[in-house]
C-alpha cells in the first residue's frame, strides 16, 4: 500500500503540476489580452485627444490669447501701482536727504561764520554791531553839526582865477599892435 499511494502521490502531483501551469498560462492570457485591450483604449484616447485638438485648436488658442492679454493688462496695471509707490518713497527719500544736506549745510555754515568772525575779533577787525553802532554815532553827530551851523555865517568862497586862455587872447592884440607900430615908424624913418 505504500506503493500505491506513493504512485498515487506522484500522479497528483503531476496533474496538479500541469493544473497550476496550465492556470498561469490562463492567467498570463488573460493579462495580456487586458493590458493588449488597454493599449488599443489608450491609443484610441490618444487619437481622440489628437483629433480634438485640430477640430478645437484654433479655438483654444484664441482663448489662450485672450487670457494671456487679460494677464499681461493685470500685470501692467499691478507694475504702474507698484511703480507709482517706489517713486513715491523715492521721492521721499530724496526729499529726507535734501533736508539733511540743507540742515548740514547750515550747520557748517554757521561753524564758517563763527570761526571768521572770532578770527576778526583777533585780528581787531570791528564786527557788524561795531560798525552798525559807529554808523549811527557819526549820524547823530552829523545831525548835531547842522543843528549848530544853522545861525553861523557860511565861510565866502574864494574868488575865482581868470581863465588862462582869456588872458592870452588879451596879451596877443597887444603884441600885434606893438609890431605894426615898429614897422610904420621904420617905414616913415626911411
Amino acid at each position: 500500500m505504500a506503493k500505491l499511494k506513493k504512485s498515487t502521490l506522484k500522479g497528483g502531483a503531476r496533474k496538479s503540476a500541469s493544473g497550476a501551469a496550465k492556470d498561469t498560462q490562463d492567467q498570463a492570457e488573460r493579462l495580456g489580452k487586458t493590458i493588449t485591450e488597454s493599449a488599443q483604449q489608450i491609443w484610441l484616447a490618444g487619437m481622440g485627444a489628437f483629433n480634438r485638438a485640430q477640430s478645437e485648436g484654433s479655438k483654444l488658442f484664441e482663448s489662450l490669447v485672450r487670457d494671456g492679454v487679460s494677464l499681461e493688462q493685470s500685470a501692467r496695471k499691478f507694475a504702474g501701482t507698484r511703480a507709482e509707490v517706489v517713486r513715491d518713497v523715492v521721492e521721499d527719500r530724496v526729499g529726507q536727504a535734501r533736508e539733511r544736506a540743507a540742515d548740514t549745510w547750515d550747520k557748517l555754515e554757521k561753524v564758517f561764520e563763527d570761526r571768521v568772525q572770532r578770527a576778526l575779533v583777533k585780528l581787531g577787525v570791528p564786527g557788524r554791531d561795531d560798525l552798525n553802532a559807529l554808523t549811527a554815532r557819526v549820524e547823530r553827530l552829523t545831525a548835531e553839526l547842522r543843528k549848530g551851523n544853522v545861525g553861523t555865517p557860511k565861510a565866502p568862497k574864494p574868488a575865482r582865477k581868470p581863465a588862462a586862455s582869456k588872458t592870452a587872447a588879451a596879451a596877443e592884440p597887444t603884441s600885434a599892435a606893438t609890431k605894426t607900430r615898429k614897422r610904420a615908424t621904420k617905414v616913415t624913418a626911411g
